[in-house]
């Protein structure tokens, strides 16, 4: 932040609440409803007047669906950690939705980590969704099974079909 000014700040962290917002797709009494604030105030941190509290930042991030600690880096100017600490955005959205239960977000995950090339365990632990019970783990070898390559054009029952023919019967 060495060169980076107050109104600088507060200008790129309200078109970050702004952007978030606009994704979510809520409007501004929406949200601020969602955060229990007012809607003056939403927009006096959307337009830079105004840097919240950490309470209000907790607050917008469970409303917009991000974590916390995204918007606290967010709000302290801080828009990058390094390659180590860093998550994916994916996955935090997954982490983060409602809608989904945790082996639904066991199974995305293992799927995610199966397109990008890390483990599902590590990325499940770095989830912090935990492994459901026995009953459960089928949402993972589910996400894991692929269907195996087709040997012919035909389908398995025009073939069949074809070889009664032949047979007379």
């Amino acid at each position: 932040m060495s060169g980076t000014t107050h109104e600088q700040l507060y200008d790129a962290f309200g078109a970050y609440v702004r952007s978030q917002r606009k994704l979510a797709q809520l409007t501004l009494r929406q949200t601020a409803e969602l955060a229990s604030i007012s809607n003056p105030y939403l927009s006096q941190i959307e337009h830079g007047l105004a840097l919240p509290s950490i309470a209000v930042l907790s607050a917008l991030a469970d409303a917009l669906s991000v974590s916390a600690e995204t918007m606290l880096l967010r709000a302290a100017g801080i828009s990058t950690l390094n390659s180590a600490e860093r998550s994916s955005q994916t996955e935090d959205s997954i982490r983060q939705d409602p809608r989904l239960d945790t082996s639904q977000k066991l199974a995305l995950l293992a799927v995610l980590a199966s397109f990008v090339g890390s483990s599902p365990g590590a990325v499940a632990a770095e989830s912090g969704v935990a492994e459901p019970v026995a009953a459960g783990n089928h949402a993972v070898a589910a996400a894991r099974v692929s269907t195996p390559p087709r040997t012919s054009a035909r389908p398995a029952a025009a073939g069949r079909a074809a070889s009664h023919r032949r047979k007379g019967v």
